[in-house]
């Protein structure tokens, strides 16, 4: 049986490998050691505290426990406290589930701990198998809980993005427009939109089929992504249009880098299982003004679109107040 100390030092020479196991809070080194020796032996990764300011800081690490063994009773903070606090955080974060060492039994203080949020009670002295069964069942739920996580965060996903190229969708990039349209009225900035076209992709379909269209889609998403900023915002608008809206860019800074944009989607082929594919795209410009409704923005975004395409395609045309009454009619 390993002394308590050298467990203790071990873990926490071992720093963020604490996913996955026990956080075990008690300020008794007889009971440390044994519910150490226990989890030892049953093959439970586990970290140990000597008092609840310690619990904390391990429970507040990136890497944290996610099943917690607390004593009531702990110096600096105790078991309930904890478990009080772990309850305040923010509903994104992980969901720690709690263990309540006890040798109190009266009704009321059982009420209290669990209007704390505490998940389960282990009266002291305890019997090893209820430990490990009460354990188990701790892993079983937080297991269940990161499911339902992974689950939820995958559903926010597929609510807000194009389940083919994974950019945003049409309503959330128009979302974002209206975002950023909002924030430079503030700010008295400008906002360059760019709507992009891939040319002749029904001949790409129809000529090579529609699993090659969709890897066609996918590379041309990849690249326009590679060219934006941080803040900047793309979204698949429509079958083969991209809306890119780009915050502070005047019309010749957003003209020049569609031009950037659409060279480097034209200098190289797209890659498929029937072999290298030329595509270009199609390009119109324009700008937001602080009096600019986002309606009217895509109606000019739109025409300088079509007149890129009428032009010949592989360009880029910048919206004009003719271009915006000629979409708009």
């Amino acid at each position: 049986m390993p002394k308590t100390k050298e467990t203790e030092n071990e873990i926490k020479s071992s720093p963020g490998k604490n996913t996955g196991s026990i956080l075990v809070a008690e300020d008794s080194a007889i009971y440390r050691h044994l519910i150490g020796a226990h989890l030892q032996e049953w093959g439970f990764r586990f970290a140990c505290a000597k008092d609840g300011r310690e619990a904390w800081k391990l429970l507040m690490e990136r890497d944290a426990p996610r099943l917690a063994l607390l004593d009531w009773v702990l110096p600096e903070i105790d078991g309930v406290e904890i478990c009080r606090r772990l309850r305040r955080r923010s509903g994104d974060e992980p969901y720690t589930y709690t263990i309540l060492l006890t040798a109190k039994n009266r009704k009321q203080e059982m009420l209290e701990a669990m209007d704390a949020g505490i998940d389960d009670f282990l009266a002291k002295p305890f019997d090893p198998l209820e430990l490990k069964a009460r354990l188990l069942v701790g892993q079983r739920i937080v297991a269940l809980q990161q499911k339902l996580v992974s689950a939820n965060n995958a559903l926010r996903f597929a609510a807000k993005h194009d389940f083919l190229t994974e950019a945003w969708n049409r309503a959330e990039i128009v979302a974002f427009m209206q975002r950023e349209i909002a924030r430079a009225r503030r700010d008295a900035t400008p906002v360059g939109i760019i709507l992009v076209d891939v040319d002749h992709f029904k001949s790409v379909n129809d000529e090579f089929g529609h699993e090659t269209g969709d890897c066609v889609l996918k590379e041309i998403t990849k690249r326009l992504s590679a060219t934006m900023r941080e803040y900047d915002g793309l979204g698949r608008y429509g079958g083969e249009e991209f809306l890119m809206v780009i915050p502070g860019c005047d019309l010749a800074t957003t003209v020049r880098r569609a031009n950037q944009i659409r060279e480097l989607i034209s200098n190289q082929p797209v890659q498929t299982q029937l072999g290298a594919i030329d595509v270009t795209v199609s390009m119109g410009a324009t700008v937001a003004e602080p009096s600019t409704s986002v309606e009217l923005l895509l109606r000019r975004a739109d025409a300088a679109l079509y007149q890129a395409k009428r032009n010949g395609r592989n360009r880029v045309e910048q919206a004009s107040d003719t271009a915006a009454e000629v979409g708009a009619s």
